[in-house]
């Protein structure tokens, strides 16, 4: 038989007298379902939504750039060299950003550098992603002396100065378009070498991937099939971390003069040669500036978003 005890009402008409002494503002938020905007802007900051337009448009102008420019980036105009943008006092609206020391359009140049900056910092990201990844599964297959070796040149490359590697390699085979752009690929391929293969010694102890190598299964097939794709999320949040990291490297350069070569044109070109005007026409070096900090300041939102959004430890 069951039994009551005189603790039982008391604990209950406590809880009641709790729910009506709760102030009436909490109560309503207790009970009143949120929004479907407030859980819009919950999943989607409105910093995230900024920097994925930002991003959108940057990519916008590199597919279709031919379109968007009003001139070529080499057509020059010497008549209207060093002519201010219209928000500088300018007043020729064929020029909306002015133009350079050789009357070259700057918005027509910037779009153009967009692109090219972009599609290095692409290229020189992916190189760098697949080649650690393949060293840091090698590694972590293999073991013993083959281990050894990657991890000596992973401590190498992360001791090793790029920008003397970068002088060395450009002094001994020259400046072209398909070198500088392995050349950023050999950046920062480390980072990604120490974590495929921390994730695949990791992922190798789990079940699933014991379960495939009994079936027969061939070591290609377990990495690519099915390590791969589960930790393919952390290396594709470290990619997004490293693209500005890419970019602001190859401004570097380029400013410097080791980069793009003319004619080309990329946003580290133009603040190289917007710094020798920069009291005279200060425009030409400002706007490649901005358009640099914005977009790295974007790409590095959405990367720390997707971080949180991907890892489960944060969730």
């Amino acid at each position: 038989m069951a039994t009551v005890t005189g603790n039982e009402p008391q604990a209950g008409e406590d809880a009641v007298a709790r729910e009506r002494n709760r102030p009436p503002t909490e109560v309503a938020e207790k009970r009143a379902p949120r929004s479907r905007v407030a859980r819009f802007f919950e999943a989607w900051p409105p910093s995230v939504l900024l920097a994925l337009g930002w991003i959108l448009a940057m990519l916008v102008i590199a597919a279709f750039v031919e379109v968007l420019a009003a001139y070529s980036y080499t057509a020059m105009d010497l008549r209207a060299r060093l002519t201010p943008p219209i928000f500088w006092g300018g007043t020729d609206v064929r020029h909306l950003l002015g133009t350079d020391e050789l009357g070259r359009d700057v918005l027509s140049r910037l779009l153009y550098s967009i692109r090219m900056s972009l599609l290095i910092a692409f290229f020189g990201t992916l190189i760098a992603a697949a080649l650690g990844t393949f060293l840091g599964i090698l590694a972590a297959h293999f073991r013993g002396w083959v281990e050894d070796v990657v991890l000596m040149m992973i401590d190498f490359q992360a001791s090793m100065p790029f920008l003397i590697i970068a002088l060395a390699v450009l002094a001994f085979f020259g400046n072209s378009l398909i070198l500088f752009i392995c050349l950023m690929g050999f950046h920062g391929w480390e980072r990604y070498a120490r974590i495929s293969r921390g994730l695949a010694i990791a992922a190798n102890e789990q079940g699933y991937a014991g379960a495939v190598r009994q079936l027969g299964a061939p070591a290609w097939r377990i990495y690519g099939r099915h390590i791969l794709p589960n930790i393919a999320s952390t290396l594709i949040v470290s990619m997004t971390l490293a693209f500005p990291e890419t970019i602001l490297l190859e401004s570097g350069l380029s400013f410097l003069g080791l980069g793009v070569q003319p004619p080309l044109t990329s946003l580290g070109n133009m603040v190289g040669y917007g710094r020798e005007y920069i009291t005279r026409a200060p425009w030409i070096m400002l706007a490649p500036s901005v358009v640099i900090i914005l977009t790295t300041l974007s790409i590095s939102i959405v990367g720390d978003w997707l971080r949180d959004r991907l890892d489960p430890t944060l969730k």
